[in-house]
Formats: structure tokens, sequence, C-alpha cells
């Protein structure tokens, strides 16, 4: 399929979205979603496919927020209809089957952050950028920044940086739980699939169970959680993944893991 705003690739069993609206410092746009949709309908149609990484085109931003020029002539109900197709892509992001990276190379400010704090976790380069800034538009964030934000960071700190809209280095953003690691400019994209790599190595059954897992565990009571880990448990053993790779220890060899349930 041809996309017009993003650049959609595999390599081995992972796949790729990029963001490629370099001009615009890959601002989104309706258009923008509707093509992320599809590369999702794509990927979740592809059985070898194992981890998805999403990553900004050009040398300046991952997504630099929503496409401001769209948007300032916004109706309320095209405003609340821009601000639902965006939360209903994101909540698609975040439950795809698949371990999902986001490589932030640059600005990742409004639905930038946003579309990141979707992803599973964050790698980001040394220059980039995280915030919400919309405050400084007289708006607030649209695409579920003030319900992830601080979950990730606390409420005290998401409000501070909702209500001031600062923007913060990479460094900062690490150390308040924003991103996993940080790493140079020009190896953020070698390291970023390094780590995709070895997750695709994995059982595609397990890797579905621990996402699950954790996901629907969070907000929930332990027992709860550990009954849902006991499902996903008793799933990874029903699979032939799980069969290999307790077969594989026992004989002192790497396991070949396959995918399927059964």
């Amino acid at each position: 399929m041809a996309y017009e705003n993003i650049l959609y690739e595999t390599e081995d069993n992972v796949a790729v979205i990029r963001f490629n609206r370099p001009k615009a410092l890959n601002a989104i746009n309706p258009d923008v979603l509707v093509e992320v949709g599809q590369a999702l309908d794509q990927i979740e149609a592809d059985p070898n496919l194992k981890v998805l990484v999403l990553t900004g085109a050009g040398e300046k931003a991952f997504v630099a927020g929503a496409d401001i020029a769209h948007m300032a002539n916004f109706t309320p109900l095209e405003g609340r209809r821009f601000s639902l197709q965006g939360q209903a892509l994101l909540f698609r992001l975040e439950a795809l089957p698949l371990p999902v990276i986001a490589c932030v190379n640059g600005f990742a400010l409004g639905g930038g952050v946003e579309l990141a704090m979707a992803c599973d976790f964050i790698y980001a380069s040394e220059n980039a950028k995280f915030g919400q800034p919309e405050i400084n538009l007289g708006i607030i964030p649209g695409f579920g920044g003030t319900q992830r934000l601080p979950r990730l960071v606390g409420k005290a700190m998401a409000k501070e940086l909702c209500m001031t809209g600062a923007i913060i280095g990479a460094a900062e953003a690490k150390e308040i739980g924003i991103v996993n690691k940080v790493f140079p400019a020009d190896k953020l994209w070698e390291e970023t699939m390094k780590t995709a790599r070895l997750i695709a190595s994995k059982g595609r059954v397990s890797l579905r169970a621990v996402k699950n897992s954790i996901d629907r565990g969070y907000d929930v009571d332990l027992h709860l959680g550990n009954a849902i880990e006991a499902d996903a448990f008793a799933l990874c053993m029903a699979s032939p993944d799980g069969k290999e790779g307790l077969t594989a220890f026992l004989e002192k060899r790497k396991p070949e893991f396959k995918g399927g349930l059964s």
C-alpha cells in the first residue's frame, strides 16, 4: 500500500512506521491518523511480525504535535471529533498484540509525546525534547496526555508539565519516567533496532502475554492482577512456543520459536 504521510517497511520480524512530513516536523493531521491505522491493519494481518517501531523522518522531529494550521479553525464539534479520532488510534496502538517501541529522534510535543506514551516504552536521542505545550495555545492535550502522563510521572509532575507547557530534554524525561533509555543521536536507531530484534527473537504468545498481563493488571488489585497472569501463564504453557522453549532448555539448545497458539 502506498502512503503519503508515513513510510512503512518491515525488516525480518520487525515493522517500522516512520512519520514522513519533515517539512511540517511530522505534525499530525487526520490523514496521518488514517494512514497509521491502515499500517496497523497490515501489521495485524502479518503473522511474521513480532515488534513495531515508530519513529520520525528527518533529523528534527519524531512528531512535533498536531498540525496547528489544520486545527486553527476547528469548531468545538470538529475539535472533539479530532480528539476522539486521535484517542481511538492511540488506544488501538496500545492494544496492539505486539510490543511497540517509540524511537524518539527529536521533538515529541503535544500529540507526539501522547503518541509515544501509548507505545510500550520509549528510547530517545540525547537531543530529543518532550512536552505538552498545548496550554500556550489556550487549549489542553487532546490525545490522552492528561491521562497517560500522570500514570507515568505522577499527578503533580503531570500537572506541572501540562500547566506550564514546559519542554524538557531527554535526560529529564528519563529521570521522571517518560523515557526508558537515552542514546547519542547517531546510535539511537542502532540501539532501538538491537532491542527490537532481541524482542523479536522471543515467542509471539509469550510476548503478547507479557504485554496483556502488565497492561490489564496495572489498574486492578494485586489478587486480580495475579489471576490475569495465571491465565496468561497457562496459555503460554499450552502453546507450541512454550513447549519448544522448555524442551530446548532441557536439551541445552537455542529455542526456535515459530508462533501460533496450537
